[in-house]
């Protein structure tokens, strides 16, 4: 009897070490994974934290204004950042954009056909950027980058 389970122990002693070796690392992983914490649940907001509840909607102003009577080509970006034109718009002309994201780029640019052309970016009632061209035909641009 000793020599059929000494021929049988020739044979699969490999296998014996291997599952021996691999039962104590996966013991010293799963107590590291405790050392470490690396099991700890992390905590993240879902998708509906995401979204702006509407609470304090943000108003822009664009304004382009000029000598009475006069018209002006005028370019802006809208609230998705979309170009817009309007052509021999009577001036004084406005447009408010209403959006609840963070910040927006507005982007007011004009051509007057009279001899004083100029136009403001208001945000929330404060004029963040205004300037003016006394100049006939003249070409303005107002910027505000984090309105």
């Amino acid at each position: 009897m000793q020599g059929w389970f000494w021929n049988l122990l020739k044979r699969w002693w490999t296998l014996a070490v291997a599952a021996v070796v691999v039962t104590v690392v996966a013991f010293g992983v799963t107590r590291l994974h405790g050392v470490f914490g690396s099991n700890i649940e992390l905590s993240r907001p879902g998708n509906e934290a995401m979204e702006n509840t509407n609470y304090n909607p943000k108003r822009v102003l664009l304004e382009v204004f000029g000598t009475t009577g006069s018209t002006a080509t005028i370019n802006f970006l809208d609230e998705m950042a979309q170009p817009h034109r309007v052509d021999n718009a009577p001036l004084p002309w406005s447009h408010e954009l209403v959006t609840n994201d963070p910040t927006l780029f507005a982007d007011l640019r004009a051509q007057g056909t009279g001899d004083t052309t100029g136009c403001r970016i208001t945000v929330d009632g404060i004029v963040k950027d205004e300037r003016t061209v006394t100049i006939v035909n003249g070409y303005t641009t107002c910027l505000d980058k984090s309105a």
